[in-house]
Order: structure tokens, then C-alpha cells, then sequence
């Protein structure tokens, strides 16, 4: 009963972000095409077929372009204030953006590699993400190759602790950044096939000039 559950929690990890995506879509395309199919019928007489699509591919994309200019992201921004101060509705909307923000910040490169740290004590390894290597004054002052690397929360990855890691203390794992978010996201349940080939190697001058970069 136990794997069970355990089953199920990472299996429902796994799906909220896929599940809440479709959700949101299937429902603007239901309300686009039915809206524009009773317009376009009384215009030409018939319906359209993939009108509905075109128009939801539409909103879509001008949305993702609202949403990376300045007036677009005060608007999106006051909607959330909005949406924050809603009971029920904010704890879903809060924990479904949490997850989504965390695989976005994967895709715009802000975790280099996933890599293991002794934390908090010596013999208890934590999941942690390199950022790049610490230069400027904080290598200057510690003489030390240091890596900035972020330490996150579970299952709420996107707020953690940055810490500067001696490179050599540092353990570089093979798997993708996705699957550390996974695995830090799910409290551990979806470990299994995380690490391709099965081994970590240490530090080496290959990690040192991509941390650089």
C-alpha cells in the first residue's frame, strides 16, 4: 500500500503540469470556437472548419508576446494580485505556477548542471543546481575556485539558498536538469532512471569551463 502511494503521488507530480496545460487550453478552444463559429456561420452562411484552432494558436501566441513586454506583464502582474487575493483559487493557481516556473527555468538555461553538495553537515547529501562559477570580488577575496549554487526547497523549487561551493567539494551528476527538478519537485519518489548511465564522476576540467561559460 505504501509503493502504492508513492506511485500515485509521483504519477500525480508528474501529470498537474500536463493536465492544468491541456485544461486551459481545451477550454479557450471550446470558447473561441464556439463563439467565432456562430459569428462566421451567420457571415458565410457555413461553418469553418479549424477556425477555432487558427484562433486559439492566435490568443496564445499574442498572449506569450503581451507577456514579454513592459504593459503586458503589469497587466499579467495586476491579474495575479487579483487572483492571490482569492481563497481555494489562489492555492491552485500558486502551486500549479510554481511547477511550470521551475521547468521554464530550465529551458531559459538558469541551472547549468545538477550536481550534489554535503548539506547541511558532512555525509548528507543534498540536490543542488550550478549557476556558474563566482568571480569579481568573491574569488578575489576567498582565493578559492568557487561555484555558485542554488540549494532548493521541496517540493517548492523555486525558492532555495545560494550558496558558494568549493568546486572540488562539489559532485556533478550526469542526469538532466529536468530530472533534478522532477526529483527535488517529488520529494525523492521519481529518483528511478534520473541518472543516465548509472554514475557520477567527480569534478573535472570539462565542468570547470562550462561553469565558466
Amino acid at each position: 500500500m505504501k509503493q502504492l502511494r508513492t506511485f500515485f503521488l509521483a504519477g500525480l507530480l508528474t501529470l498537474v503540469p500536463v493536465l492544468a496545460t491541456w485544461l486551459v487550453v481545451s477550454w479557450l478552444f471550446r470558447l473561441l470556437d464556439g463563439w467565432m463559429a456562430r459569428w462566421v456561420t451567420l457571415a458565410l452562411g457555413r461553418p469553418v472548419p479549424g477556425l477555432g484552432l487558427a484562433a486559439t494558436l492566435t490568443v496564445i501566441i499574442l498572449t506569450g508576446f503581451a507577456a514579454t513586454n513592459y504593459f503586458g506583464r503589469r497587466a499579467i502582474s495586476f491579474g495575479e494580485t487579483l487572483i492571490a487575493r482569492t481563497p481555494l483559487i489562489r492555492s491552485v493557481y500558486q502551486t500549479v505556477k510554481q511547477i511550470t516556473d521551475a521547468f521554464a527555468r530550465h529551458d531559459t538555461a538558469t541551472f547549468k548542471r545538477v550536481a550534489l553538495i554535503e548539506y547541511p553537515r558532512k555525509g548528507v547529501w543534498a540536490v543542488a543546481f550550478t549557476t556558474g562559477a563566482a568571480g569579481g570580488e568573491i574569488a578575489a577575496r576567498t582565493q578559492t575556485d568557487l561555484v555558485s549554487v542554488f540549494l532548493p526547497t521541496t517540493p517548492n523549487p523555486t525558492s532555495g539558498f545560494l550558496l558558494m561551493v568549493p568546486r572540488e567539494e562539489i559532485v556533478f551528476l550526469s542526469m538532466p536538469v529536468e530530472e533534478g527538478l522532477k526529483l527535488v519537485i517529488s520529494g525523492g519518489m521519481l529518483s528511478a532512471g534520473g541518472v543516465r548511465g548509472g554514475t557520477v564522476r567527480p569534478a573535472v576540467a570539462s565542468d570547470r569551463a562550462e561553469e565558466s561559460a
